[in-house]
């Protein structure tokens, strides 16, 4: 299959990704990696040196992948160095546009592009599979660096360190493996849980996913009855990833993914947890909740036939926490 643009996306999204009625993420073809001195990164090739100013994010507000990026840029002091697009939240034929119709949306100021996949051309006109975001743009280069948000949380939390970003580690050596560990458990059961359950077209592996990810859920609750956060007494990138999901369940994935065993609010540590991390200086900025809902609602016909975006619920993530909101300084 080809750039996947025609059609409703969500609908030939599904179908790609569908493996026996389960629903099944693919990989991202963009994987280079920006380093302090251009030299090749885990992945991908060279040639992407750390520089303010040459590289451009491509986002959305909504998604719960772009928004871990965009937390990470936040908290490492990177917006003077890596400017943003903002795509239209409402997905719809030619998948992630730059309509500016919609509050906060920014079009293309880069490329003039008036679709998201124009880029993707722009960058290998022989490129397969699903246009997404994040995407990371290298503006001298004219391409896309990487599009897999793993990895730009990775290279964002140390690539800049020596052009001035904020030293602040969030992966710090003594903790990588249990951070590797958790980033596994919580991508498998509960990121990418919500979807499993909310795209399952069998009822079988729906209810396989709905268990597996309250089961997550539960020891995720008791983990943090016992300590601050995931690893112990620092924030991490395991936080951090963890957090995007959480901010969305009760307003989305309750619902309209039918992740509806119980509500973050009725988890008394993970909406604490999620409430602190809300209120990390610069974090706050970066939740969009009207991006986020008018995206799920109005962009899954399939799921909500008609596209009415619910008024509630009321979420108030500034009420006070038992946590102390995590500083951005070491």
């Amino acid at each position: 299959m080809g750039l996947l643009v025609e059609g409703e996306l969500h609908e030939g999204w599904l179908e790609q990704e569908q493996e026996g009625g389960e629903f099944v993420r693919k990989a991202q073809p963009f994987r280079n990696w920006i380093t302090p001195d251009g030299s090749p990164g885990p992945t991908g090739e060279g040639g992407f040196p750390a520089e303010a100013g040459r590289y451009h994010l491509y986002v959305s507000y909504a998604c719960p992948w772009a928004h871990r990026v965009l937390a990470v840029r936040a908290l490492k002091g990177l917006e003077s160095m890596i400017s943003v697009d903002v795509v239209n939240p409402v997905m719809g034929s030619k998948s992630w546009d730059f309509a500016t119709d919609f509050p906060g949306t920014t079009g293309d100021t880069v490329n003039g592009a008036e679709y998201l996949y124009e880029n993707y051309l722009r960058a290998d006109p022989k490129v397969t599979g699903i246009v997404t975001v994040p995407c990371l743009w290298d503006k001298e280069r004219g391409t896309i660096v990487n599009n897999e948000s793993a990895d730009l949380v990775r290279m964002l939390g140390s690539a800049f360190d020596g052009v001035d970003a904020r030293p602040l580690d969030l992966y710090p050596e003594d903790l990588q493996e249990a951070i590797e560990a958790l980033n596994e458990f919580i991508y498998e059961d509960v990121n990418n849980g919500v979807y499993r359950a909310g795209f399952a077209t069998a009822q079988d592996a729906y209810e396989a996913a709905w268990e597996r990810l309250f089961e997550a859920l539960d020891r995720l609750e008791e983990h943090l009855g016992e300590q601050t956060w995931l690893t112990g007494g620092r924030v991490t990138e395991a936080d951090w990833r963890l957090f995007t999901t959480l901010v969305r369940f009760d307003a989305v994935y309750y619902s309209h993914f039918k992740c509806n065993a119980r509500r973050l609010m009725d988890y008394p540590e993970l909406w604490d947890y999620t409430r602190a991390l809300y209120q990390t200086p610069g974090i706050a900025e970066t939740v969009r909740m009207d991006h986020i809902k008018h995206h799920y609602y109005r962009s899954h016909p399939s799921l909500n036939p008609t596209g009415i975006v619910p008024a509630g619920p009321l979420l108030d993530f500034e009420a006070p926490t038992r946590r102390t909101p995590p500083m951005t300084e070491t």
